[in-house]
């Protein structure tokens, strides 16, 4: 539990310091990420539970990458991260699960995050700011990616990648689960600053 507490403590931290250098009120946070003054309320004490979905729109809100959000500050020059050491940021029915493995830093930052995606069952999500691009690699199984409306077929040893101002969902296809590394490349600007 303790590690729950620090993790909220330092998510709380991190949103209201992002929110202060783009100079946005609760209100206007809210209205623009779509999450109620009442939760971001609660986020900025330390209260709560926000879902994976909420925490995408607040960090594309603000500008800053996900992980600049629940992230403390960095030791050392090396930083070595098992994914057993990271919660799953979200998870579906079927056993499915997404983790935010780690952030880089310097003007363009990139997400490196490690997917499970059961048979049929998918994430979708919605479109990020301009700029953003993303591309996964499936280590094993096959995907269905689907961007616009198009579907893409992902098969062991493939990489796709696309820009992510669109709605787009991942989708496990075929009779085993797939594996993937996705990279989320944020453009440059305010999100280096977090």
């Amino acid at each position: 539990m303790a590690e729950t507490d620090k993790a909220l403590r330092t998510l709380a931290h991190n949103v209201r310091a992002a929110r202060t250098r783009a100079g946005l009120s609760l209100d206007e946070l809210g209205r623009r990420a779509q999450v109620s003054k009442g939760a971001l309320v609660g986020l900025e004490k330390a209260q709560g539970n926000p879902n994976f979905a909420t925490l995408v729109r607040l960090a594309d809100t603000l500008g800053v990458s996900v992980s600049a959000l629940m992230e403390g500050p960095t030791e050392g020059r090396v930083r070595v991260v098992t994914a057993d050491a990271v919660t799953p940021l979200w998870t579906g029915a079927r056993g499915s699960e997404a983790r935010l493995m780690l952030t880089t830093s310097g003007a363009a930052p990139v997400e490196v995050w490690r997917w499970r995606l059961e048979p049929d069952e998918e994430y979708p999500s919605h479109p990020h700011q301009a700029g953003v691009v993303e591309t996964v690699s499936v280590t094993s199984g096959r995907m269905t990616l689907v961007v616009d409306g198009a579907e893409h077929h992902v098969e062991a040893g493939q990489t796709a990648t696309f820009d992510a101002d669109a709605p787009h969902t991942y989708r496990g296809t075929g009779p085993e689960a797939c594996h993937l590394v996705m990279t989320v490349h944020l453009p440059p600007g305010p999100a280096s600053t977090a």
